[in-house]
């Protein structure tokens, strides 16, 4: 029997026990560590609430977990009340699933005042995470700025234009529905550092933007590349700019604008006690294919930035880390002796959701390689005892099932749930 323990219960999570279960059989026992009550990680707290296809993979994984070979280990902080030299200890294998959940950082002047959100707490803050349900965000004043060329901006733009009936189906928590729904935005400018061709959002997020009732998206013809150019893009960005060439020509008159600004960085943001404008650089792409500033400078008048311009793995403790990638140092996985790292953790914050699939059950084949059938670890029974001598309340799958039917039964209508945002609410929906 090989004893194994996945700390983070999101894709890659789930994808790398599922790895283990095609490869060990029955001679595998998998722990799935997570600090929240809840599984899942970025498919509850991460896909857009609006996308519920997307996060009908949990369905996938929920099979996984109720194999008698894999089970959730939920309220346990890895840190706080266990520590990787323990896990090592106690499993043949620890493989860290934490994704990115920090945001990276503008680096700019200004990049502290109020009002300035990454795009995780941003995103945390209207599906529901307990870490941001909490943030506030000043939906007023004269816009909203979004940073970033990926459909995290594109989600962000959406969820800020959307009328409240255009919600109808998603599980947006109610917090955030409220909210947004008694904003006075006006102008949602999405801040592209490169141009139409370059960016990295995808034809389905654009053709929703551009179906919204309140909201038009707008391009600046002069900012699209000669159409013939087109051709040599591979088909999904061809199809994309497309959608901007699209953009350009409408002359909708609706209440919110979503601003396409290419070619523009923000370089310094300005405000008393918040955030009242960006300044922007125009950029311009040189022969060999660097970015640079042109000098010529201008001002966007807003209330919030929105920084969507990618992610970071926390440090734990004890691992190498990759300060420059922002991730764990690792090769192909492999961190030292018996720790491993997957998905965003090993990578970066690259890939979709399915990307985790090929990356977990390489992880398992590594596991089989490194290490031996019989083992002498203590594994799940060692575990429980050391939670149990520091008072630990463990969350188990059943239990999660139990908050899971309460989040249903609060729904309002038309919605698949009501998330529970506070640990002490989901635990105490367990309890009953």
């Amino acid at each position: 029997m090989r004893h194994i323990a996945v700390i983070g219960s999101g894709p890659a999570g789930y994808y790398t026990a599922e790895g283990c279960l095609r490869q060990f059989g029955d001679a595998v026992r998998v722990d799935i560590v997570d600090r929240l009550p809840v599984p899942y990680g970025l498919i509850r707290s991460g896909v857009a609430p609006d996308h519920q296809s997307i996060k009908g993979v949990s369905r996938r994984y929920e099979a996984t977990a109720l194999s008698d070979n894999i089970r959730f280990v939920g309220n346990v902080k890895v840190g706080r009340d266990v520590t990787i030299a323990e896990l090592t200890d106690l499993y043949d294998a620890v493989v860290l699933a934490t994704g990115a959940p920090s945001d990276r950082a503008l680096a700019i002047p200004g990049d502290d005042l109020p009002g300035v959100i990454g795009s995780a707490a941003f995103v945390g803050w209207y599906n529901g995470h307990p870490d941001f349900a909490g943030l506030a965000p000043p939906l007023h004043g004269p816009g909203a700025v979004v940073v970033g060329a990926g459909n995290v901006a594109l989600d962000v733009a959406r969820i800020l234009a959307k009328t409240g009936d255009e919600f109808a189906g998603s599980d947006i928590v109610a917090h955030a529905l409220g909210q947004l729904g008694e904003h006075a935005i006006e102008t949602v400018t999405i801040l592209a550092r490169r141009g139409p061709h370059q960016i990295a959002m995808t034809p389905k997020e654009l053709d929703e933007l551009g179906g919204l009732s309140r909201a038009v998206p707008v391009v600046d013809p002069a900012d699209l590349p000669p159409e013939e150019t087109d051709a040599a893009l591979d088909p999904g960005v061809r199809k994309s700019v497309a959608h901007l060439r699209a953009f350009a020509d409408r002359s909708d008159d609706k209440p919110i604008t979503v601003a396409f600004d290419f070619y523009a960085m923000p370089i310094r943001i300005e405000g008393g006690a918040h955030v009242e404008r960006v300044i922007v650089e125009r950029t311009r792409i040189e022969p060999d294919g660097r970015t640079v500033g042109t000098g010529e400078t201008y001002a966007i008048p807003a209330a919030m930035v929105v920084a969507c311009i990618g992610y970071r793995t926390p440090p734990i403790e004890g691992v190498p880390y990759d300060t420059k990638l922002g991730r764990f140092a690792n090769v192909e996985g492999r961190i030292a002796p018996g720790l491993y790292a997957v998905g965003w953790a090993r990578r970066g914050p690259t890939g979709t959701i399915g990307t985790n699939r090929p990356d977990g059950f390489l992880i398992a084949e590594h596991i089989a390689a490194d290490t031996v059938a019989d083992s002498t670890k203590a594994g799940r029974d060692g575990l429980d005892m050391l939670l149990a001598s520091r008072n630990v309340d463990i969350v188990t799958f059943r239990d999660w099932q139990a908050i899971e039917r309460a989040e249903i039964a609060n729904a309002r209508v038309g919605a698949p749930r009501e998330k529970f945002v506070a640990v002490e609410a989901m635990l105490a929906a367990r309890d009953r």
